[in-house]
């Protein structure tokens, strides 16, 4: 059976509000970007090296009691607040990411945390169903997607310690943070159940078995034109927008629209990425990918006044299309499903897996013919056949080598 571990993981559903209920979250959410942009302004023209928590908790607490906008922020959001900005200085300082910035009411993604999962109080109506307690909304319906830990009778053990709100172009959700306790499956093992993948545009997730994933376009035709007419329309009347003015109620509806259809094509992605990397996880007991750095790959190539860049136009289009494929997301997904599996995943360095020939192991000039196509060069060999499948081969491969040497053998099931 294995050894007990705690898992920390996320679920994700849509929340059924009244037109009333949505207006206060919006103010709740509002509130919360200004108090972060509050807190911005205050430690840049400070200048304070380690924000003094302790203070400035003191000072939101006679905020919310004086200032009227303010006080529609429940007491724990604006602690969550805090300590997150907090956080994001932390991770800064520790060269992990940059530092935090402005949040214009714009762009910024409108979130209210709810730090406590004992004021939740979650509870299931029926199949589809459940309730949540929300603070200064009171009781209110959410899709029931999957059972939660602790909420359900014969359901998994554990309990949820917290929830997000979140709101995107189709509504608010929430965002559920659980901790369940269980045994660690043993380790699946299998001669067979080994499988290298290669990341691409053309093929999305080629298997070294010579199978592949694939998938159609996001959007559909009719869809794909009124997003682009719509984002035409948008960049027409942006053009007669005076600096510094608010944003027109004929415009923010363009917006309304492309964000619609955006959000549409994302659901779609992640509907195809959960699908894929459960099936892949239920079946093979070590994976190995690409360590990629995608940020890496989709810099532009447009370059300086001293040395411009050559086919930029192109270049777009292959980050566009590399950015859309979300590989890093579909990498993670897979990551946590194989651990609840007992099964491993191991990330191979690029460099030369696309160019090595996976029958031979020789790096010859011109094997790579093509975008689509390998054919070795090694007159010893003469192996040929599809890239992306070679490229998968030489992961799975060097795979095997990293697992072997961390102790994890793969050997046949019994």
């Amino acid at each position: 059976m294995g050894e007990r571990a705690t898992r920390h993981r996320g679920s994700h559903t849509r929340l059924a509000l009244t037109p009333a209920q949505e207006a206060c979250l919006d103010e709740q959410a509002h509130a919360a970007r200004a108090l972060w942009n509050l807190l911005h302004e205050l430690f840049t023209v400070s200048g304070a090296r380690r924000p003094p928590l302790a203070y400035v908790d003191g000072e939101i607490r006679w905020a919310r009691a004086n200032v009227d906008w303010l006080s529609a922020l429940p007491a724990q959001a604006a602690q969550a607040v805090l300590k997150a900005y907090h956080r994001a200085w932390v991770n800064c300082w520790e060269s992990r990411t940059e530092a935090p910035s402005y949040k214009s009411r714009s762009r910024a993604v409108l979130a209210v945390d709810i730090p406590q999962g004992r004021d939740l109080h979650v509870t299931r109506v029926h199949r589809r169903w459940g309730m949540v307690n929300i603070p200064k909304l009171g009781r209110v319906r959410f899709r029931w997607t999957r059972d939660l830990p602790g909420v359900t009778r014969g359901g998994p053990a554990g309990r949820i310690t917290g929830a997000r709100l979140v709101k995107d172009a189709l509504g608010w959700h929430i965002a559920f943070r659980t901790e369940s306790e269980g045994r660690v499956p043993a380790s699946r093992n299998g001669a067979d159940s080994h499988v290298g993948i290669d990341r691409g545009v053309a093929v999305p997730l080629a298997l070294s078995d010579g199978r592949a994933y694939e998938h159609g376009p996001w959007l559909t035709k009719e869809e794909d034109a009124r997003l682009l007419r719509a984002q035409r329309e948008a960049a027409h009347r942006k053009q007669y927008r005076k600096p510094g003015v608010r944003v027109s109620k004929r415009l923010r509806a363009v917006y309304d629209r492309i964000k619609d259809l955006r959000a549409r094509a994302k659901r779609r992605v992640l509907d195809w990425q959960h699908k894929t990397t459960t099936a892949i996880a239920e079946e093979y007991a070590l994976v190995s990918v690409e360590q990629l750095s995608v940020v890496n790959m989709v810099k532009s190539a447009r370059g300086n006044p001293d040395s411009p860049g050559a086919k930029v136009a192109q270049k777009s289009g292959l980050n566009r299309r590399i950015a859309g494929e979300a590989w890093g997301r579909t990498v993670e997904l897979l990551a946590y499903k194989l651990d609840d599996r007992g099964s491993v995943l191991v990330r191979v360095p690029a460099p030369g897996t696309s160019l090595r020939c996976s029958e031979c192991g020789a790096v010859t000039p011109g094997s790579r013919e093509s975008q689509a196509r390998f054919a070795c060069r090694n007159p010893e060999c003469g192996w040929s056949g599809n890239a992306d499948f070679n490229a998968s081969r030489n992961i799975d491969q060097a795979g095997l080598v990293l697992a072997a040497a961390a102790g994890r053998a793969v050997v046949r099931q019994t």
